[in-house]
């Protein structure tokens, strides 16, 4: 396995990725919780390079079966430096969010958390069937702790900010939502140190 994982290693995977991921996407184990009914989204290949874990789907991804297909996606893959084509290679790119299923809206604004027991369910199970990964983007809070455990900062910020310290095998982002803009806006350092060696790590690997 390319990078090191919070959890164990099978011996044996307990199944082919391609049985995995079936197995992923008809779960409703959360069905009772989710507003929008069970629709897992995730996708990737074996030979896959480079992993992406963000926080959860939206309401236009839940939509349209496709992970990060709406605003946030775009961001991502202008800061990413890819093109839809390269981002939706599943032979180069995993996409396995820690909620796989939409959550629902928070009542405060934007949407809720993910399910806290979806990733403890699914990651131990599909992220070892990716062999090859040598870079995980883990965005957003959610993907840094679980991912990163003691290791992440007390903050999204303080976390990103020493990304440098997670390299070569994990990188930490902030949601590429909207309503992260104002963050970006006082956090120059993001655009003018990190965006610059994210595509750096991604042209090398895609």
């Amino acid at each position: 396995m390319g990078i090191p994982l919070p959890f164990p290693l099978p011996a044996l995977p307990e199944a082919p990725l391609d049985a995995a991921l079936e197995a992923a996407r008809a779960c409703a184990r959360c069905a009772d919780r989710l507003p929008l009914g069970p629709r897992p989204v995730l996708r990737g290949r074996a030979g896959a390079r480079l992993l992406i874990v963000g926080q959860a789907p939206g309401t236009r991804v839940h939509e349209t079966g496709l992970p990060w297909n709406d605003a946030s996606g775009e961001r991502l893959r202008a800061w990413m430096g890819v093109d839809r084509d390269t981002f939706y290679d599943e032979d180069r790119v995993a996409v396995v969010p820690m909620g796989l299923c939409y959550p629902g809206r928070d009542p405060r604004g934007g949407d809720l958390p993910p399910v806290p027991e979806c990733a403890p369910l699914w990651h131990p199970r599909l992220v070892p069937l990716f062999p090859g990964l040598e870079l995980a983007l883990l965005v957003g809070g959610h993907a840094q702790r679980y991912y990163l455990g003691g290791r992440a900062g007390a903050s999204v910020t303080e976390t990103v900010r020493s990304w440098r310290r997670f390299a070569p095998d994990f990188l930490p982002l902030p949601h590429p939502s909207f309503r992260n803009t104002a963050w970006l806006a006082r956090n120059p350092w993001f655009a003018e140190e990190v965006l610059p060696a994210l595509r750096a790590r991604i042209r090398a690997l895609l």
